[in-house]
Order: C-alpha cells, then sequence, then structure tokens
C-alpha cells in the first residue's frame, strides 16, 4: 500500500471499509481461477511443444505421431475406442467397487481386534510381495477369458492400499477421545460409528484414490493376459500392427480413464469433508477470511 492509499484510507475510512471486502472477493477469484486453470495451461504447453518438436525435427509417425493426428484418430476410430473404453470401464468399476467393500470392512476388523490383525495382516503383506502380472496367467487358467479374471486382478491390485490406509485412519483417534467417550457411557459400536469413522473418513478417501487409478491397471493387465476385447486388448493388438496413432488414442483413453475415476472420488470427498484441511488449504481463504 502507498503513502496516497493510506492517506487516503485514513481520510476516507468509509470508502476503504467498503472497498476491502470487495477486493478480498476479487483476489480470492483470482486465486481460484489459477487454481482451475493452471492445470489446463501445463496440458496444452506440453501438447503444444509436443506438437512442434514433431514437426520441427520431422520425428517419423511410426515413431512419435503428433498430438494433431492422434486426435484424429480418436475421431475416425471413435466407435472402436468408445467401444473398447465401455468394456474395460466396467471391468474397472467392478474390480474397484469389490475392493471397497472387501477392504473397509477387513480394515475394521483389523484395526478393532488385535488378535486378528496379528494372525492376518502378515499374510496379506507378504502376498502383495507377488507380481500381479505372475498372478494374472493362472486367474485365466482357473476362470477363463470371461470377464471375472479381469475383475479379480483389479481387485487385487486396489485392495492393499485401502486396507493400509483405513486401518491408519481408523486408529488416528487419540486414546482421550476413546476414553471419554467410553467414560460418557458409549459403546464400543457408537464409539466406533461416532468417532473412529468420521476421523478415518481423510484416510479412507486418500486410499481410494490411490486405489482409483491402480484399478485401471489392474483392468489393463488382464486384459493383456487374455482378452478378445477392452483398452488393453486393442492396445497389445495396435502394437502387433505397428499402428502407433492408434497404441497412442488407446493411451488416452485409458488417461482420461483414470482421471475421470480419481476425479469423481476426489469430488465425491470434497462433498463429504468439507471441513478438512486439505480442502480448506487447496480452496485458499474465504473472502470473508481475507477480509478480517
Amino acid at each position: 500500500m502507498t503513502v496516497s492509499d493510506t492517506t487516503d484510507a485514513m481520510t476516507h475510512p468509509q470508502d476503504a471499509a467498503a472497498s476491502t471486502p470487495r477486493d478480498a472477493r476479487k483476489r480470492f477469484a483470482r486465486r481460484a481461477l489459477f487454481a482451475r486453470a493452471s492445470p489446463l495451461v501445463v496440458i496444452v504447453g506440453v501438447l503444444l511443444i509436443w506438437e512442434l518438436g514433431v514437426r520441427i525435427f520431422n520425428v517419423p509417425a511410426y515413431l512419435l505421431p503428433a498430438p494433431s493426428a492422434i486426435a484424429r484418430r480418436i475421431v475416425v476410430d471413435y466407435k472402436l475406442v468408445a467401444i473398447n473404453t465401455w468394456v474395460t470401464l466396467g471391468e474397472v468399476l467392478a474390480g474397484y467397487g469389490l475392493a471397497i467393500v472387501v477392504s473397509i470392512p477387513l480394515a475394521a476388523i483389523l484395526s478393532q481386534f488385535r488378535v486378528v490383525e496379528n494372525a492376518i495382516y502378515p499374510t496379506l503383506v507378504a502376498s502383495q510381495t507377488i507380481p500381479k502380472v505372475a498372478i494374472a496367467p493362472i486367474l485365466v487358467v482357473w476362470f477363463g477369458f470371461g470377464l471375472l479374471p479381469k475383475i479379480l486382478i483389479a481387485f487385487l491390485i486396489c485392495f492393499f492400499p485401502i486396507v493400509v490406509d483405513t486401518m491408519t485412519g481408523f486408529r488416528s483417534v487419540p486414546r482421550e477421545v476413546i476414553w471419554l467417550a467410553r467414560s460418557m457411557g458409549a459403546s464400543q459400536w457408537k464409539t466406533f460409528i461416532k468417532i473412529r469413522i468420521p476421523a478415518a473418513l481423510p484416510n479412507i478417501f486418500a486410499g481410494l484414490k490411490v486405489a482409483s487409478t491402480l484399478a485401471v491397471v489392474g483392468a489393463v493387465v488382464g486384459e493383456f493376459i487374455g482378452a478378445d476385447r477392452g483398452l488393453g486388448y486393442q492396445l497389445i493388438v495396435a502394437n502387433g500392427l505397428m499402428d502407433v496413432q492408434l497404441s497412442f488414442a488407446v493411451l488416452v483413453a485409458l488417461s482420461l480413464l483414470g482421471i475421470v475415476l480419481y476425479a469423481a472420488i476426489d469430488l465425491l470427498e470434497r462433498l463429504a469433508l468439507p471441513w478438512h484441511v486439505s480442502h480448506r488449504m487447496a480452496d485458499g481463504a474465504k473472502p470473508a477470511e481475507a477480509s478480517r
């Protein structure tokens, strides 16, 4: 603030007070716009550099096609990409949903009963040391080339991150809070519902967001091993035909699939936990707070 601004504020305090909330709202709007536009600016910048680099250095299309060529290929083969995307989406959602249904209750049991945790948790950790790519052929032999092996592989990849983060969340409640609730007559079940679950929600959503990207990987791994449709299968076919443009088109579809699923979980987290510090810090100071 300059000397003239300070003098004006001292001589006209009512005008200064009236302009402060308006200025705070403008600053907040600029910060919010920058936060939402910056990822788009980065993506556009990368695509422009990619496009210019391919054109300037005359990179052959069979090595690295330009983004414009990939976009044209997506438009030309949109039906092929859309059909296979729909198949992979079903596998991802089924495996991801199964992981949520199994992992969260299991984490609740393990966090509440130390004996059960000591008996089961080491086995869970040991099972995660086995590469899922090595398990996929066995699942195909057991269950055939249908949807079930892909769903199970997506489930196995998503399972462990959700369990670990959820257990951490359930145990994040200070003991003093639990003792206070029990001293006031709350049962163990009521304490779990009213205190442990709300406290664990940030960790649960953190595990869900990590698993949302891994679910796509699991479905594609299953399609690599044995499938006759899906984005993973189409990627294998495109690579076999040396159709690099189609390969990149499939990769774009896979990336968008993971981004949409992650964004959906992030939106659900924002709606369920608007009070959490991560969202308050990401959104910046509210105009009312900035004007104080």
